[in-house]
């Protein structure tokens, strides 16, 4: 089967899916399913270029656990400033700024470390996370870094993210929007073939190692060299306006953590 027919058939089976699902909604629910299609409509607004395939991933596709959280998400909105979608470190508070500075050194001090126990497990698997610290649960893990076992008040998830060689992932959506995606890469390799897209915006490791972004945005990961990517991965609470709703809201998410691992992470092998 050629490629091209491969995708029509997917593309058409996505849609009579989601007629087989709406119609019915629709009419049992009608309030509730025109809340959840304008939550996601005002959702996916947020971006600069909304594209046909865009559209279609976030309501057809992998973004569907996004869109039914969007509720959630734009609420998130109304208790924060003003979402910029990618960040400089100096965009964010000081406390902030502090944890991530913390264990960005942790990261670097130990790199050594990390791709050697790295190394010993990865073999031929296109994408490894060693993770430390998931939604503030620390995990039972060979590599004691001691920064990394801290108790912070804003950063929840602490893991490193390995690309091998010539590997990158699909676009996508991340799940909440809760905390920012904040991403560091160790040793940037000079090349424009290493880079993140974000909405209509590429970041380029080697122009600059450190990147925070909402990562409920469409995105995607490239490595298209030949030598690994590793990149310090962490989850940390957004800057809002009230504090303790957002620390509920997190330990909420933190009961589900795990199946976010399942259902987003599914391409990982995980490391201990």
């Amino acid at each position: 089967m050629a490629i091209g027919d491969y995708i029509s058939r997917k593309r058409a089976r996505r849609f009579a899916i989601a007629l087989i699902v709406l119609v019915p909604a629709l009419y049992f629910a009608p309030y509730v399913t025109l809340f959840f299609i304008a939550c996601g409509a005002l959702d996916i607004s947020r971006h600069f270029k909304v594209t046909p395939e865009m559209a279609e991933k976030y309501f057809l596709g992998n973004g569907i656990p996004t869109w039914l959280l969007s509720p959630i998400n734009l609420f998130a909105d109304m208790l924060s400033a003003r979402n910029l979608g990618m960040y400089r470190l100096e965009d964010l508070p000081a406390e902030h700024r502090a944890e991530i500075e913390a264990c960005v050194k942790a990261f670097v001090d130990n790199g050594d470390l990390i791709k050697a126990r790295v190394s010993e497990v990865l073999g031929d698997k296109k994408r490894g996370m060693l993770t430390f610290k998931w939604y503030a649960k620390q995990q039972d893990i060979t590599v004691r870094i001691p920064a990394f076992e801290q108790e912070y008040r804003y950063i929840k998830t602490i893991a490193v993210s390995v690309f091998n060689t010539r590997e990158k992932t699909s676009w996508h959506f991340g799940p909440l929007r809760l905390t920012f995606r904040v991403l560091y890469n160790l040793d940037p390799v000079d090349s424009d073939q290493v880079f993140i897209n974000v909405d209509d915006k590429t970041h380029f490791w080697n122009k600059q190692p450190l990147f925070v972004f909402d990562d409920t945005l469409f995105h995607r990961s490239v490595n298209d060299v030949d030598q690994a990517r590793y990149c310090l991965f962490m989850d940390i609470v957004r800057p809002n306006h009230l504090q303790p709703v957002f620390d509920a809201a997190v330990a909420a998410a933190a009961l589900v953590a795990s199946s976010f691992k399942t259902v987003f992470y599914k391409n990982w092998s995980f490391i201990r």
